[in-house]
Protein backbone atom coordinates (compact mmCIF):
# COMPACT_ATOMS: atom_id res chain seq x y z
CA UNK A 1 0.00 0.00 0.00
CA UNK A 2 1.47 3.36 -1.01
CA UNK A 3 2.43 5.75 1.76
CA UNK A 4 1.16 9.30 2.07
CA UNK A 5 4.50 10.47 0.67
CA UNK A 6 4.27 8.08 -2.30
CA UNK A 7 0.87 9.60 -3.07
CA UNK A 8 2.42 13.07 -2.92
CA UNK A 9 5.20 11.97 -5.30
CA UNK A 10 2.58 10.52 -7.68
CA UNK A 11 0.64 13.80 -7.61
CA UNK A 12 -2.40 12.17 -5.99
CA UNK A 13 -2.07 14.48 -2.98
CA UNK A 14 -0.94 18.10 -3.45
CA UNK A 15 2.08 19.56 -1.70
CA UNK A 16 3.92 22.87 -1.44
CA UNK A 17 7.05 21.84 -3.35
CA UNK A 18 10.30 23.72 -2.79
CA UNK A 19 12.73 21.49 -4.74
CA UNK A 20 12.73 18.33 -6.82
CA UNK A 21 15.01 16.22 -8.96
CA UNK A 22 14.80 12.67 -10.38
CA UNK A 23 15.47 11.07 -6.97
CA UNK A 24 14.16 13.44 -4.29
CA UNK A 25 11.34 15.81 -3.43
CA UNK A 26 11.32 18.60 -0.83
CA UNK A 27 8.09 20.22 0.32
CA UNK A 28 6.75 22.27 3.21
CA UNK A 29 5.36 20.40 6.19
CA UNK A 30 1.68 21.39 6.46
CA UNK A 31 1.90 21.15 10.26
CA UNK A 32 5.28 22.85 10.75
CA UNK A 33 7.10 23.11 14.05
CA UNK A 34 8.62 26.35 12.69
CA UNK A 35 8.06 28.56 9.65
CA UNK A 36 10.02 27.04 6.77
CA UNK A 37 9.86 23.44 8.07
CA UNK A 38 10.58 21.29 5.02
CA UNK A 39 10.43 17.53 4.47
CA UNK A 40 12.95 15.91 2.12
CA UNK A 41 12.03 12.47 0.81
CA UNK A 42 13.42 9.95 -1.65
CA UNK A 43 11.07 9.12 -4.50
CA UNK A 44 11.77 5.45 -3.88
CA UNK A 45 9.59 4.09 -1.11
CA UNK A 46 11.86 2.91 1.71
CA UNK A 47 10.47 2.83 5.25
CA UNK A 48 13.55 3.43 7.38
CA UNK A 49 16.04 6.19 6.58
CA UNK A 50 19.06 4.07 7.50
CA UNK A 51 17.93 1.33 5.12
CA UNK A 52 18.58 3.64 2.17
CA UNK A 53 21.27 2.48 -0.23
CA UNK A 54 24.67 4.09 0.51
CA UNK A 55 24.61 6.18 -2.66
CA UNK A 56 21.06 7.38 -2.06
CA UNK A 57 21.92 8.17 1.57
CA UNK A 58 24.78 10.40 0.43
CA UNK A 59 22.80 12.08 -2.32
CA UNK A 60 19.76 12.81 -0.13
CA UNK A 61 22.04 14.61 2.32
CA UNK A 62 23.55 16.72 -0.47
CA UNK A 63 20.05 17.50 -1.79
CA UNK A 64 18.91 18.41 1.76
CA UNK A 65 21.93 20.69 2.15
CA UNK A 66 20.98 22.58 -1.01
CA UNK A 67 17.39 22.93 0.22
CA UNK A 68 18.63 24.11 3.65
CA UNK A 69 20.65 26.88 1.97
CA UNK A 70 17.49 28.02 0.16
CA UNK A 71 15.50 28.05 3.40
CA UNK A 72 18.24 30.12 5.09
CA UNK A 73 17.98 32.75 2.34
CA UNK A 74 14.25 33.16 3.02
CA UNK A 75 13.57 32.40 6.68
CA UNK A 76 15.59 34.38 9.26
CA UNK A 77 17.25 31.85 11.57
CA UNK A 78 20.57 30.95 13.19
CA UNK A 79 20.71 27.49 11.64
CA UNK A 80 18.73 24.82 9.88
CA UNK A 81 18.22 21.86 12.18
CA UNK A 82 18.03 18.34 10.83
CA UNK A 83 15.85 15.63 12.33
CA UNK A 84 15.25 12.07 11.26
CA UNK A 85 12.36 10.65 13.22
CA UNK A 86 10.52 8.34 10.87
CA UNK A 87 7.67 7.25 13.12
CA UNK A 88 4.81 9.26 11.67
CA UNK A 89 5.01 8.16 8.00
CA UNK A 90 6.61 4.84 6.96
CA UNK A 91 8.67 6.48 4.21
CA UNK A 92 12.24 7.68 4.79
CA UNK A 93 12.37 11.44 5.27
CA UNK A 94 14.43 14.28 6.69
CA UNK A 95 13.01 17.27 8.54
CA UNK A 96 14.77 20.60 7.86
CA UNK A 97 13.73 23.12 10.50
CA UNK A 98 14.83 26.75 10.86
CA UNK A 99 16.20 27.24 14.38
CA UNK A 100 16.87 30.20 16.61
CA UNK A 101 16.93 28.16 19.83
CA UNK A 102 17.13 24.45 20.62
CA UNK A 103 13.46 24.21 21.55
CA UNK A 104 12.51 25.20 17.97
CA UNK A 105 13.10 21.59 16.92
CA UNK A 106 10.64 20.11 19.42
CA UNK A 107 7.97 17.89 17.90
CA UNK A 108 5.96 17.84 21.12
CA UNK A 109 4.90 21.50 21.17
CA UNK A 110 2.04 23.17 19.40
CA UNK A 111 2.43 23.26 15.63
CA UNK A 112 2.21 26.46 13.62
CA UNK A 113 -1.00 27.16 11.81
CA UNK A 114 -0.40 28.49 8.31
CA UNK A 115 -3.01 29.00 5.62
CA UNK A 116 -2.73 27.28 2.26
CA UNK A 117 -1.95 30.68 0.73
CA UNK A 118 0.84 31.36 3.27
CA UNK A 119 2.32 27.91 2.56
CA UNK A 120 2.06 28.41 -1.20
CA UNK A 121 3.79 31.81 -1.05
CA UNK A 122 6.54 30.52 1.25
CA UNK A 123 7.15 27.44 -0.93
CA UNK A 124 7.45 29.64 -4.00
CA UNK A 125 9.87 32.00 -2.24
CA UNK A 126 12.09 29.12 -1.06
CA UNK A 127 11.98 27.42 -4.46
CA UNK A 128 13.26 30.57 -6.16
CA UNK A 129 15.87 31.43 -3.49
Amino acid sequence: MPTLFSKIIAGEIPCHKVAENDEFLAFLDIQPVAKGHVLVIPKTEVDYFFDLDDGVLGRINLFARDVAKKIERVVPCKRIGVAIVGLEVPHAHVHLIPLNKISDISFTGERLKMSAEELRALAEEIAWA
